[in-house]
């Protein structure tokens, strides 16, 4: 079996957005519905090699499941030809193929899924998320006296403690200071702008912000957005 060298592969890098009732599925889903895609569309994903082989597309920061999203990462490793690679057909034919796989693949993904972008890097690049932020549409009768309080007093705060579920099949739960991974909360004219770290140590969870700020999607009045991610970009 021939093992394809890494001079030989290159990374698909594709930016997106989700809305509608595709907010709903589930990380594992997501990745089928590209993986469906791409196969319609035509395009080349790499398999892992092994008995149970897998493509090899990831998502590099799952999404919540109910949260709309305006800065979506999907890498998908594939074979390096002449559209892909600028040495052998110049920057120009490389940037053209680009669009075209962005048509192709757009074609075939359900309404909800809006692509923004695609570019190419090495396969060996990896991406990091550092912070994420997110929109709160809080309604109108709950941006008040109380929720500006509530707001002040967790950034006064020097600790912050959520209790959390370990695992999916049992119901142990333990305590976390998730004080650190809390960046920033601005309250603005239509909600609660929400920053927050995301790094080894880990992070805090959409549910547990909404928790802190003593908000439920009774009081939202739109889905919760993420609206922007940073990431550390690293060749291994």
């Amino acid at each position: 079996m021939h093992i394809a060298a890494s001079n030989d592969i290159s990374l698909l890098v594709i930016k997106f957005r989700i809305r509608g009732n595709l907010i709903f599925l589930s990380h594992a889903e997501m990745l089928k519905v590209f993986q469906r895609a791409c196969v319609r569309a035509g395009i080349s994903v790499r398999y892992s090699q092994g008995f149970n082989p897998r493509p090899k597309l990831s998502l590099p920061l799952p999404r919540p499941v109910g949260v709309e999203s305006d800065d979506e990462l999907l890498c998908l490793q594939v074979s390096r030809d002449s559209c892909l690679d600028p040495l052998t057909s110049g920057e120009p034919q490389v940037v053209e193929n680009q669009l075209q796989i962005k048509t192709d693949l757009s074609g075939q993904l359900p309404e909800g899924c809006e692509l923004l972008s695609v570019s190419i890097a090495e396969a060996n690049t990896s991406f990091q998320p550092c912070s994420a932020t997110y929109i709160l549409a809080v309604r109108k009768e709950y941006l008040n006296e109380k929720l500006k309080a509530t707001i002040k007093h967790l950034l006064a705060s020097k600790s912050l403690s959520v209790r959390r579920q370990i695992g999916v099949k049992d119901s142990r739960f333990k305590n976390l200071d998730v004080r650190d991974f809390l960046k920033s909360i601005e309250l603005v004219d239509r909600g609660i702008i929400v920053e927050y770290i995301i790094s080894s140590a880990g992070s805090i969870r959409v549910e547990e912000v909404l928790e802190l700020l003593e908000l439920d999607t009774g009081k939202l009045a739109a889905p919760v957005k993420r609206t922007n991610v940073q990431w550390q970009v690293s060749e291994s």
